[in-house]
This record gives C-alpha cells, structure tokens and sequence, in this order.
C-alpha cells in the first residue's frame, strides 16, 4: 500500500451542544462521517470520538476530531479534548448557547486549548434577525475565554453556505499553529483498541510527544507489557511513523487485544510508571454552584483515563467557584501522567464537572495539609513547568542531599538521557548541579553546599571531642551522617580535592589542618608506655596489665593508645598492643624465613620472636589481613609484591 501524502501534525476538534451539527460539519468538511458506531447511526447521536483527516491547498491533511456533546458522554468528550490544538466551537443559530456548549468550552480551557473560531450552524433553518441574535449571544458569551474576539463564521452544511470560508479559516489556523514537537519520548494515550483479521492488535490515538516507527519496541501501561510496533496508518494510509499530532492507528505484536483499554498509554518503554497519587493545581469553575471541599470523591480525567480519587485539598479549606487551590489525589486506580499534564475533574455524585488544572508532581507519598514546605515546593515545582532547564532544577532542589541518577531524572522529565545529561550540565555551568566525586550520582549545587556544611560540622565535631587524633575513620563519620556509603565517598573525593581531608587507605582519612597532640603530662606517660611496649618485646602485657605498670587510667590508656595508632608508633593486634618497632621486626622475620623454606615454618618463627602461641597467632593473623602473607594449602607464604 502506498504512502499517504505528508501529514500537518496538527489535530482540529469540533465541541458544542448535542444536535448542533457537529457530526454533519466534518462530514461536508472531509466527505467521512465521523459516527461510526452502528447505535450511533441508528440514534442520529454521536456517543464516542469520531476522526476524519481534511485535505488542505497544499495536499496535506490535518486531523479532525468530533467529540460527542451529549451530557452522558463528557467522559468520551475529555478525552478527545486532550489532544486537540485547536477548535471549532459549533454553536446552532437555532438553539444559541446551550448547556453543553458552556461545559465544552469550560473543558477546552481546562485541558490546555489555546486557539479556535466559533461556527454558527444551521443558518438555513433561522431568519437572519435570529441569527443576528444567536452571533451576538455567542460573543458575550465567550468574553474572557480564549475565544474571546475569536472568528465567527456562519455556515449550512446542507446548503453549503459559508463552507469554503470555514475550511479556509480552519486552513489558515491549522497552517499558523505550532505543531507539537516530534522530538523526545513518544507517548499516545490510547482512545479505541480493536483487531483487524491478518494484522492483530490497532490502537488508535493522538501522540502528546514524540514519535515512533515501525519495528520499535513500546510498552504499553500500566500493565508494562513489551510490544513491537509492525505498521502505522494514519488518516486511513500507511505512514511511515506516528507523531505528536498525528491521530495515528499503531498495530502492535505479542499483545492481545483484550489486554489493553481505553485510558492506558503506550509509550518509550522505561520512562512512564503508573502512579496512584498525584499532586496539583485545581481551578474550580466559576459557574460552579458550589465549593469544593476536602475529602471529595471525585473522578480524574487526564489523557484518555479516567479514575476515581480522594481529592484533599493542601492549602485550603474549600475553593469558591473561579479560585484556584493546590491539591493532592489519591486514586483508587493508577494513571500514566507527568508534571505539565492537564486534567479535568468531575464530581462523582451527582455528576458534575467541578473544574480543571495542571498535573505538578507524581506523589510518592500522601502529602500532609498546611504544611509550609509542601506548599513552598509544589509552588516551586510549579513555576518551574515553563521549561526543562528549570523543572530539572526543582527536581533537584527536591531532592536534597540524596540527589539522583541521571537514568533516575530522565524518568521525572521524561526526556531522553542525552538530552537530560545536557541540562544537567548547562546546570552545573550555572553553578546549580554538581556531581560529587565525578560520580554517577546528581545534587543540587544548593543541596551540596549543605551536605558540606553537614560533613564540615561532624569533622569540627569528632577532632573537637578528640583532639589527640589525627584520623577518623570513615565508618564512624557515615554513622553520623547517617550518609550513604557512595555518596559519602563522593562526597570525600570532593573534599579531598579542595583540600580539607585526606582519604588515606584502610578506610580513614585525616583533617587537613590538623595534628593530633597531647598535654605536656600525657605527652611523658606516652613515652613511657611506648618504652614498655618496645621492651615488652613479641610478650606484650594485657591492657589491664599495662594500665597498672604505666600507671594509667582505662581513659588515658584508651585515649595515648589512639594517639599512638593514629600516628604508627603502634597497634592493636587482636587483645594486645605492639609497638611498631617490634612489629616491623616480626615482618622480617616472616619475609626471611619465608625466603628461606618457601613456606612459612611456624616454629622457627616462634623461636626467632622468642614468643608463644598465644601472641603467634594473631600476629600471623594480623600479617594476613596487612597482605603479607597468605593462607595455602595448610600453612603460608609469601603474597606476591
């Protein structure tokens, strides 16, 4: 089959009242009726979404969408409204401006719509006083919408009157209008699922972002099922990708169709999750006939779904009609969405449209009323949403000192890795991202600061409360930071290139601008107590013992035994302390009888140190932990150096 001709990614949607000639407009406009469901003929009543493409000058096609206007089927209207970027509001001249035509326009505003003409339908069945009336009706009514001073063009698609000027206006918007952007990840909330015998699974929608091609892996969610995309028909012909604009038909592999409905989201697999809570900002209608309170049982429409929450209201006690409030829902099913995304929400009884808004965040956790910070951030998350460069900064900021992997961040902005790792780094030009120890790992250079400061005041803490040591060791500083082990490696490798710490090996590091020291007292007892170590030769005393032959205290033989360590004069061998000098003595010995036999003879050592076993072992040990020695086949030798 051949390729159909070139495709303007820009989707019409026609919106009004039930029997306003909605449905017979886009059939004089493309020559296809748009009501394809059998009931639907049969009752003269459009019930769901109906597609057509229209033809320009040019001889490319744009998309049309006529969404049914009848009260009981809003639900299907919301979501053809999604992923329209401009609209026809048809208002009848017979009938004037009618229920659904006020609910229709208030959900066009709600979803994001910014641009469209009116049409005045039906002209034929009216004298021209009437219509004069209905056109004037129609501007005050759409004073202050964004189809204030918008084009009113009078047509009869049964006599034709005004129809070449209404596809030369639709024309002329459509060719004007920005067309959503193709790059990125490619995202399609599905509007109709079905099987065609020979080719399977056909989903159809209208891509928010991005593209795809045939033979490109996608997953559908929330289930998370993989799918290859065999073929790709758009407006009726084959097309050699689907992209944001496009209403695209996608046949799929390995899926059946029974397993994908309506609302879910075929999308780059990696990059969407189901979430059950979301949080953002809520405008309540201002012809609402109520407020809208805490605790709501309400109903979400966002993309193609809909589902049913808890509404909780976070920065105040009801929002009057026409206010705005920041909220959070709590869904009873998951929905694919992201920060950006606009809905529309309904009351669940009586059914009522309450208002809409803009999705700010997928909430992790259940978000705690009047809370200052959970405000300050959503409202920070909120001003962010006008450009990648600045959502990615409010992530950041919001996550604090544990940061993010890059993998992480394309997930939250939904953007490609490539295109994520270069705000990040335009970000750390700006001095407002960093990546700690040239790891893997992203803060913001805010948060950083801080987990310096943090890190800064627990050093000050420990070599204040411990001036006689001139180390730390690791393990001690990540208790109290109660820090992760890489990111407080990070963290080090940062500190140690700006000079405030060394990372020395064994898992310790010392204060750049500070030795340890000691009383002119303690200075004479750690002479002392080193002297009796050296003489005590490969037979040391217990602590207890060289506590009473020093005549130390348990606290100054702890506190000197620091010291010395710190500063390798000597160490702890499992219950007993060695000076260093003897230690390094026993390391040659152990070399020299090593070179000597090949393996290690214990009790020509034992000899040599004139020692016993009760010290012998743990010095071999300790050997064997420092990599001298190695355990083989029942005794040790040399490690290679």
């Amino acid at each position: 089959m051949a390729t159909g001709t070139p495709i303007r990614p820009v989707v019409i949607g026609t919106a009004g009242h039930i029997d306003h000639g909605k449905s017979t407009l886009v059939r004089a406009l493309t020559g296809i009726d748009p009501d394809r469901l059998k009931e639907e003929k049969e009752r003269g009543m459009t019930i769901d979404l109906g597609f057509a493409p229209m033809k320009l000058s040019d001889g490319r096609t744009v998309g049309l969408v006529d969404v049914p206007g009848h009260e009981k089927f809003i639900r299907n209207m919301v979501a053809g409204a999604t992923g329209i970027d401009l609209v026809a509001l048809i208002v009848a001249a017979d009938d004037g401006v009618m229920p659904q035509t006020r609910e229709h326009l208030a959900i066009l505003e709600m979803v994001g719509v910014k641009r469209g003409l009116i049409v005045l339908t039906k002209i034929d069945m009216v004298e021209e006083e009437l219509i004069e009336l209905a056109e004037e009706e129609v501007r005050e009514f759409v004073e202050g919408t964004f189809l204030e001073g918008a084009e009113i063009l009078r047509v009869s698609a049964i006599t034709g009157s005004g129809m070449v000027e209404l596809k030369a206006s639709l024309e002329r918007m459509a060719l004007a209008a920005e067309p959503r952007p193709s790059d990125g990840i490619f995202r399609m909330p599905v509007q109709r699922v079905f099987t065609m015998k020979g080719f399977g699974t056909v989903t159809t929608g209208i891509p928010l972002t991005g593209s795809v091609s045939p033979g490109d892996i996608v997953e559908i969610l929330p289930g998370g099922k993989l799918a290859k995309v065999r073929g790709i028909h758009a407006y009726g012909k084959v097309a050699e990708s689907a992209r944001a604009g496009h209403s695209s038909a996608l046949n799929l592999t390995d899926v059946d169709h029974t397993s994908v409905v309506r609302g879910a989201v075929i999308a780059t697999p990696g990059y969407f999750r189901p979430i059950s809570m979301i949080a953002a900002r809520l405008k309540a209608l201002a012809s609402l006939d109520r407020s809208i309170t805490n605790r709501m049982v309400v109903r979400v429409h966002t993309g193609t779904s809909d589902s049913r929450g808890e509404l909780v209201l976070l920065d105040k006690d009801e929002i009057r009609p026409g206010e705005e409030g920041l909220i959070q829902v709590r869904l009873d099913e998951p929905v694919i969405t992201a920060p950006g995304d606009r809905f529309v929400m309904r009351l669940l009884s009586p059914v009522i449209t309450l208002g809409g808004g803009v999705v700010l965040e997928e909430s992790r956790h259940r978000l705690k009323r009047f809370k200052a910070f959970v405000i300050d951030e959503l409202s920070r998350q909120e001003e962010s949403l006008v450009s990648p460069s600045q959502l990615l900064d409010s992530i950041l900021s919001r996550l604090g000192g544990a940061g993010a992997s890059l993998e992480t961040l394309a997930m939250a902005l939904k953007m490609p890795e490539a295109v994520v790792s270069a705000l990040l780094e335009q970000l750390r030009s700006e001095g407002r991202a960093a990546s700690p120890g040239k790891g893997v790992q992203w803060i913001h250079a805010e948060a950083l600061e801080g987990e310096f400061a943090d890190l800064t005041l627990a050093l000050d803490r420990f070599f204040g409360a411990n001036p006689h040591r001139s180390r730390m060791d690791v393990r001690d500083l990540r208790r109290d930071l109660n820090a992760d082990k890489k990111h407080l490696a990070a963290l080090l490798s940062d500190a140690q290139e700006k000079g405030l710490v060394e990372v020395l090996g064994g898992g310790w590091l010392r204060l750049c601008d500070h030795e340890g020291s000691l009383t002119e007292e303690l200075r004479e007892k750690q002479v002392a107590l080193l002297a009796k170590l050296d003489g005590a030769g490969f037979q040391p005393p217990t602590s207890v013992d060289l506590c009473a032959l020093a005549g130390l205290s348990e606290a100054d033989f702890k506190l000197l035994t620091e010291y010395g360590i710190d500063r390798a004069e000597m160490s702890a061998v499992g219950e007993f302390v060695f000076s260093q000098a003897n230690l390094d003595r026993a390391e040659a010995a152990i070399v020299a009888n090593c070179t000597k036999n090949g393996e290690l003879s214990i009790p020509e050592l034992r000899d040599a140190l004139d020692t016993t076993r009760k010290y012998l072992i743990p010095l071999l040990e300790h050997f064997d932990a420092k990599g001298v020695t190695a355990r083989s086949a029942g005794t040790r030798i040399l490690r290679r150096r």
